[in-house]
């Protein structure tokens, strides 16, 4: 096998592995690589179908369209990213107060050190009530609407309806990336619609997030960076996404 084909080969490896990577992650994973080198290369993977080349960077091809990926797929990705997040979330929670829990990898790890607390919690991921099921003081609820087999998840209309009925003190949400100016953005309609009526009635917008979507442009548009109060990461953010939280004076943690 000559050089060019390893190389890309572990191009499409680390795709693979993260479901998507913006053209700065692979340009930190390949630093001995050119840019040039690099875009021939996404444009061969591409061409090849190995890839699926997007603006700003690239997407597995095992990641099907307007699924945002296979629930179970992801949660093997990035686990120590993941509990770190869902760490930091639980120093926001409070007692007796009402939740919107998105759903997502992300959001059930953080559904399974949730405290065994006074909460009234509404979640759209069915991962996330089976963790929270294990708790006697939160009152769980999942709105009605259509499953996703995909990511075990509840959307559609008739839950959006439901969740424009209740007012949030807080909403944990989750994203399939974040790119300026697309803003927070998502693989399915109407679950951006969720998610951005989540957090219109929320007093406290709370995006959970790991570095591997910064730079990640997906279909539909959730919120703008604007509109959310506090991102929680990894610690690994890169500095023009940090520079537009402090523009906008989103804190960071």
């Amino acid at each position: 096998m000559d050089t060019v084909e390893t190389r890309r080969n572990a191009v499409e490896k680390l795709i693979n592995e993260k479901g998507s990577v913006s053209f700065a992650q692979l340009k930190e994973a390949f630093p001995q690589v050119s840019e040039m080198t690099l875009r021939t290369d996404l444009k061969a993977l591409d061409e090849e179908r190995r890839i699926l080349r997007i603006h700003g960077g690239a997407r597995s091809v095992q990641v099907l369209i307007d699924t945002d990926d296979f629930l179970s797929r992801k949660a093997v990705r990035n686990i120590p990213e993941k509990q770190l997040i869902a760490k930091k979330a639980l120093k926001l929670l409070r007692p007796d107060t009402t939740v919107f829990l998105d759903s997502g990898s992300t959001a059930t790890v953080f559904a399974r050190r949730f405290p065994d607390q006074s909460n009234l919690i509404y979640t759209t991921g069915l991962s996330c009530a089976a963790e929270l099921a294990a708790l006697s003081r939160p009152a769980v609820m999942i709105p009605g609407g259509r499953l996703n087999r995909y990511s075990q998840s509840v959307f559609g209309f008739p839950a959006i309806r439901e969740v424009e009925q209740v007012n949030f003190h807080q909403a944990f949400l989750g994203v399939a990336g974040y790119q300026n100016p697309a803003g927070f953005t998502c693989g399915v309609y109407e679950e951006a619609m969720l998610k951005r009526t989540a957090a219109r009635q929320a007093d406290q917008v709370i995006v959970l997030m790991d570095a591997s979507k910064a730079g990640i442009k997906s279909t539909f548009h959730i919120c703008d960076l604007k509109e959310v109060d506090v991102v929680i990461s990894d610690g690994k953010l890169p500095e023009d996404f940090l520079r537009e939280c402090e523009t906008y004076q989103v804190e960071v943690l």
